[in-house]
């Protein structure tokens, strides 16, 4: 994503308005796109399906699938996403590009094998009463959407932003069209029509990434060998999209707080609209991350290892290390200044907007929980990209795994207390993780130097 962020700075330099008005628009898109027009798409294919598709319950049961979809593949691809990418920019650092193409295919193989088999066990076991079409979507939408997030990975790596914006809103657009004009079919219309839109953004995904990485060999499964991809790295990417999702499956799967869609599937209806809603207030957020943070802390984490590299003085490198620091400080401060000003705004105008979109007020206390808890996780995706550029995979396991556990364990406590409590599992969840992420960086920061030379 760095990148793109020093594509999207030339913006910045024309010391105009209108450029910085397009930088942040084209970082809040980029940054914020798959979860932002996954919402979206649910939204807009729920409300143009009102009327046409009864009863109502199929609406329901379209979105919560799409969701459970969504929260499975992410899950199961979350570390092959990080652990593959690693072996790509190894590959690019060492200058053998030509083996990246093959890989590619030895892994969109490997993903769709074992997404396939995962989807097929699950259409099974989980949905015996549920007609054959059904299932069959289901199976082919887990398949499509795991490579679809590996395939996405990849784009962190191309500089062309304007293609990749046109790409998200393509995509989704034709999702919501294509669901649109299936929507007569009941469920299996919604599905087909969503996963079409999909599919096409795959298909434009491959392409980019086989331009930009032509296939000069043959399909490889080089990337799968012992100790090619790091271990900590696969665990880190699960364990992340486990702690993020942890308290949504405590309230789905907890019978005080959920009910019965279709199949195995359940939903919490007091809980999942707020938290869903929440997670756009994090747009300016994103934006911030990757114009100002993540690329300005790139711009001096690679002066500070050429210089490693050159046999620069140990003035100089310590010089780097104490401008990286500045960075991490100064960009989470801008986040947080960005993200308070964004709730404020939200907090005062929040019943003026569920009023207009016809929400009941009575979402609005969960709602506000949830929108700070997602500016916290923004600064928490912050703190652990600078693990992942310094190479702490083991403080990135820590994290994540504390993440996970407090998650399931305070939503767990928060039902067992009441409603007046939801939402603040997941909220003190993430504020502790980020401080014991903010602890590691600060120790990691102190003894960099040391560990740099020492540790090789």
């Amino acid at each position: 994503m760095a990148g793109i962020g020093f594509e999207l700075r030339k913006l910045l330099r024309t010391q105009s308005y209108l450029g910085l008005l397009r930088a942040y628009v084209y970082a809040s898109i980029i940054s914020s796109g798959p979860w932002v027009f996954s919402i979206l798409g649910l939204i807009a294919t729920g409300i143009i399906s009102l009327g046409v598709v009864t009863p109502g319950l199929l609406i329901t049961q379209f979105q919560v699938t799409v969701t459970y979809l969504i929260m499975g593949s992410l899950v199961l691809t979350g570390g092959l996403q990080l652990g593959f990418t690693r072996w790509v920019a190894d590959r690019l650092f060492e200058d053998q590009r030509e083996q990246i193409g093959g890989a590619y295919l030895g892994v969109m193989l490997v993903t769709t094998a074992v997404a396939g088999c995962v989807g097929l066990l699950v259409s099974v076991f989980a949905f015996g009463g549920v007609d054959a079409f059904y299932r069959a979507w289901i199976v082919l939408g887990f398949t499509l959407l795991c490579n679809l997030w590996i395939a996405t990975a990849f784009l962190s790596g191309l500089k062309n932003y304007r293609i990749i914006v046109v790409m998200y809103a393509f995509g989704y657009a034709a999702s919501v069209a294509l669901a649109a004009l299936a929507r007569r079919w009941g469920i299996d219309g919604l599905l087909a029509g969503f996963l079409g839109g999909q599919f096409v953004m795959w298909l434009v995904m491959v392409w980019l990434v086989l331009r930009s990485f032509p296939v000069q060999r043959p399909l490889s499964l080089e990337c799968f060998r012992p100790g090619r991809m790091y271990v900590a790295l696969l665990a880190g990417g699960t364990l992340y999209n486990l702690g993020i999702w942890a308290d949504k499956l405590v309230f789905w799967f907890d019978p005080q707080t959920s009910r019965p869609i279709i199949g195995a599937l359940r939903a919490s209806t007091i809980y999942d609209l707020p938290v869903f809603l929440a997670y756009l207030s994090v747009i300016p957020g994103m934006a911030v991350f990757l114009v100002k943070f993540e690329t300005d802390f790139v711009e001096w984490y690679d002066e500070f290892y050429k210089t490693v590299r050159s046999g620069g003085t140990l003035g100089a490198i310590a010089g780097f290390r104490e401008r990286m620091q500045d960075v991490v400080r100064d960009g989470l401060y801008q986040i947080l200044k960005v993200q308070a000003l964004t709730l404020l705004s939200l907090y005062a105008f929040a019943p003026s907007i569920f009023r207009l979109i016809g929400i009941s007020q009575l979402y609005i206390p969960l709602y506000m929980v949830q929108a700070v808890a997602a500016s916290f996780q923004v600064m928490l995706l912050a703190v652990l990209n600078v693990f992942y550029y310094l190479d702490r995979r083991r403080e990135v396991v820590l994290i994540t795994a504390s993440l996970a556990l407090l998650n399931v364990a305070l939503s767990v406590l928060t039902i067992r207390l009441g409603s007046d409590f939801y939402g603040y599992g997941f909220a003190v969840s993430i504020l502790g993780t980020l401080f014991l992420g903010l602890l590691l960086l600060q120790g990691l920061f102190r003894r960099l130097e040391y560990q740099t030379f020492m540790l090789q």
